[in-house]
């Protein structure tokens, strides 16, 4: 192999896979260099429990992939490669303690009616934020599609003024800086409808009354019964593999097994990368660095102090578990057989529950009563599981990294070696009271904890699957660090990308595809 490169890239998540995707495509040679076994991060795929039964190791949503610029750009040539969607109609549901449920869908009609008989007000509230959806949307997928720099923020406020005036204005900033309780309790007024819509917030670090986390239950919300969802055919890694051969089908490299020891730097720019087996790879043109931030201190031997101490400092939500289930059947809802046809079901009953959880794990506690995502991908991908049979995506949200005690009083092991299988246990009991019987049902299981995750792949530190906070101080214009939104660092030629990086976590691309465009063109 030449070890002569235009970009080297640390790491391969799905942001550097694009970010390699289009610096290839733009004449570069790249090469792509990830420790573990398998290209993706948390994107990917496997046999976890039993053959035949692929699970998606982390990310299973793949809907801001689906609708990102990068596929846009480059959807034709990855599905050459054999990348494949499944479309989801019924994207989520929530049911509750009192045997009810409420679920988003498609079918408009269909998702007032089920939000009408918790409350008709908030159904016809539902119907005049879809109504409005197509106005508001565009501006906030702007501000979120756009490299984070102030004179963007400026533009997107400037376009909000133009259109609606001061108090349009207004309005907007206040929604982006509204917490979820805020948002959902201001627009709807059956608890149950803002559980539903709540839960979303879970999934970015935004629990209830946290600042800013607005946005994520209204854009979950009115997209997934504008578009429903997308998820992976045969698996997430459709995307991974897709990228993977596109990359070396224009000529650059990616290797597996093959952690990077350190950056080169000479003169104060980084000129490549050495592996830990001693080879060292040249770049002329860019180090590309998909890491958590804590690594860079290590990577680098350290750059200019405040950096390096934002580096440091840069705060992680906490942890998730996953239990990947096989399964002879899929779940018995108590609550209703329809929930047997949604790509997700929320088991979060209440705000409330879900800030306790929330407030439970950041304190180091196991909760009493966390908060499950139950994925059923063969409902939808029945290619996923043997004729008949199908598997279960249960995220367990919230875990912490470090375990400090039980918020139950049940669980003495105090690391997650001892700690996860009663905590997997206690998980089984909430899936159990809303969907009697599943136990019988389950044919194998894998248990992957928090400390599991980031062994796999030390960017999930304690098992944050978001790599950091999204919180407001740690976001926009301050994601990583103030003045480096944009992925650049003190090292001249090194960047920083993944889902540190503005826009943050999700599968959209958004920092790889940036910053490629930033260094190689549009």
């Amino acid at each position: 192999m030449n070890d002569e490169f235009d970009a080297v890239f640390v790491g391969a998540g799905h942001n550097a896979l694009a970010a390699a995707v289009h610096m290839a495509a733009r004449g570069w040679k790249v090469g792509v260099f990830e420790q573990a076994g398998v290209p993706g991060g948390a994107v990917k795929t496997g046999e976890y429990t039993l053959p035949g039964f692929r699970h998606d190791w982390a990310a299973m949503n793949l809907s801001l992939f689906a609708g990102s610029a990068f596929l846009k750009q480059y959807g034709e040539e990855l599905a050459h490669q054999g990348m494949e969607f499944v479309p989801v109609d019924k994207p989520f549901a929530s049911v509750f303690p009192d045997g009810r449920w409420c679920g988003v869908s498609m079918d408009a009609e269909a998702t007032a009616g089920r939000i009408a008989a918790f409350s008709k007000r908030d159904a016809e509230r539902w119907k005049a934020l879809s109504a409005g959806f197509g106005k508001d949307a565009p501006h906030i997928l702007r501000l979120l599609g756009s490299p984070m720099k102030i004179h963007s923020i400026a533009y997107f406020l400037y376009k909000l003024f133009a259109e609606r005036g001061v108090s349009g204005m207004l309005q907007m900033v206040q929604f982006l800086l509204a917490s979820p309780r805020a948002y959902l309790s201001e627009n709807f007024e059956a608890p149950e409808v803002r559980a539903m819509l709540g839960a979303w917030g879970m999934h970015l670090d935004f629990a209830p009354d946290v600042a800013g986390g607005a946005i994520f239950p209204y854009l979950e919300g009115m997209a997934g019964q504008a578009f429903g969802m997308a998820i992976g055919k045969g698996g997430a890694d459709t995307i991974v593999n897709a990228m993977t051969a596109t990359i070396r089908a224009k000529g650059g490299v990616v290797e597996c097994n093959a952690p990077v020891a350190r950056i080169l730097s000479e003169g104060g720019a980084a000129t490549g990368i050495e592996l830990e087996d001693g080879r060292k790879l040249r770049a002329s043109k860019a180090v590309v660095a998909g890491i958590a931030p804590s690594a860079f201190a290590r990577l680098t031997g350290g750059t200019e102090p405040a950096f390096d101490a934002a580096m440091e400092k840069f705060v992680h939500a906490p942890g998730t578990m996953m239990i990947h289930l096989a399964l002879s059947d899929l779940p018995e809802w108590a609550a209703g057989e329809e929930l047997r046809s949604f790509a997700y079901v929320h088991l979060a009953p209440s705000l409330d529950q879900m800030a306790r959880t929330y407030q439970q794990a950041q304190a180091g506690l196991l909760p009493d009563e966390p908060i499950l995502v139950v994925g059923q991908p063969t409902v939808f991908d029945p290619s996923r599981a043997p004729d008949g049979k199908h598997v279960l995506w249960l995220q367990v949200r919230m875990a912490p990294g470090d375990i400090r005690g039980d918020a139950k009083g049940e669980i003495d092991a105090r690391d997650w070696a001892g700690a996860a299988e009663p905590f997997a246990e206690r998980a089984l009991d909430v899936l159990e009271r809303y969907a009697p019987g599943i136990r019988k049902k389950i044919l194998g299981r894998r248990v992957v904890t928090p400390a599991d995750l980031e062994q796999d792949n030390p960017n999930l530190v304690g098992g944050d699957q978001v790599c950091g906070s999204h919180h407001m101080s740690q976001h926009f214009l301050f994601r990583p660090a103030r003045g480096h939104a944009d992925g650049s660092t003190p090292i001249k030629n090194l960047y920083l990308t993944g889902a540190a990086v503005w826009p943050g976590a999700g599968t959209g691309a958004g920092s790889g595809f940036l910053l490629a465009r930033k260094l190689a063109g549009k």
